[in-house]
């Protein structure tokens, strides 16, 4: 395997980052609310599924509810 210069690197790296499609501000504002809508509606199903769980297992050991 050939060595690669660091200039040679650096253009390689240069050339690489220019075919990068970058998001445009509107993309990545809906993209990050679009990430704290789905955490939320992830939280809130999670906390439900628990919250099941512990009856179940509450009345499977006769615990008490």
């Amino acid at each position: 395997m050939a060595k690669t210069s660091p200039a040679e690197f650096v253009r390689q790296v240069r050339q690489e980052v220019s075919k990068v499609v970058w998001p445009t501000r509107k993309e990545a504002t809906i993209t990050t609310i679009m990430v704290f809508i789905m955490a939320a509606v992830m939280s809130i199903f999670f906390l439900g599924v628990d919250k099941l769980w512990a009856y179940l297992i509450q009345l499977l050991l006769g615990l008490g509810v």
